[in-house]
């Protein structure tokens, strides 16, 4: 009996997390169907993920290349997958080749994990892979991502010379406590706002 209740707490939850969005985006002026919720399903069972997905939703994040390899082919083929946090090259393979909707790429940090992705979509003959650079605003050692600094230089690379990838904007993680959490999105759209680039800020 209790598994039955995790699992409506979880679209409960889910419900309650897109009205406040929806309110959030009228308040500031933004078309709400513009933002897309990504329900981050790491150490969930697929039995949670389906509640989720039955309910309506189907955009979810996984943080760990095991996970997502062994619970998408699981799964109904029309989820929309985004793998969330740093990559280490030599998984490159195992996550585009085990999942095929693999549908966002969140988010490359460094040349060389761009060239590895580029090289695999091709490799597999997959069509381009939508990518976000991340950006580390908040200066936290234990985060991925790069200096605000240098992320101009980062997306110019992934859009000249990987053109297997599709970069599709930046991306960030505040801190936890959210003190300075609008801090960090600030930098993250200064940076956006002088280069040009498109901004996808992520909690």
């Amino acid at each position: 009996m209790a598994a039955p209740a995790v699992e409506g707490a979880a679209v409960t939850a889910l419900r309650s997390v897109l009205l406040r969005v929806r309110h959030a985006a009228e308040r500031a002026g933004r078309q709400p169907e513009r933002v897309r919720v990504v329900a981050v399903s790491k150490t969930k069972p697929e039995s949670l993920i389906r509640e989720v997905y039955d309910a309506g939703h189907r955009c979810f994040g996984e943080n760990y290349v095991q996970e997502i390899v062994q619970k998408a082919p699981q799964l109904p083929e029309d989820i929309e997958w985004h793998f969330i946090g740093h990559l280490q090259s030599n998984k490159v393979k195992m996550l585009l080749g085990g999942v095929p909707n693999l549908a966002l790429f969140e988010g490359v940090d460094n040349e060389k994990i761009a060239n590895h992705l580029d090289h695999a979509v091709s490799s597999l003959s997959r069509n381009p892979l939508k990518v976000f650079v991340q950006v580390n605003t908040s200066g936290e050692v234990s985060k991925s991502g790069m200096d605000p600094s240098g992320c101009v230089r980062l997306a110019e690379h992934v859009k000249l010379r990987c053109p297997n990838l599709e970069f599709s904007g930046l991306m960030t993680i505040g801190m936890p406590d959210y003190t300075s959490t609008p801090e960090n999105f600030r930098v993250l759209e200064s940076v956006a706002l002088k280069r040009g680039c498109r901004l996808s800020p992520s909690r």
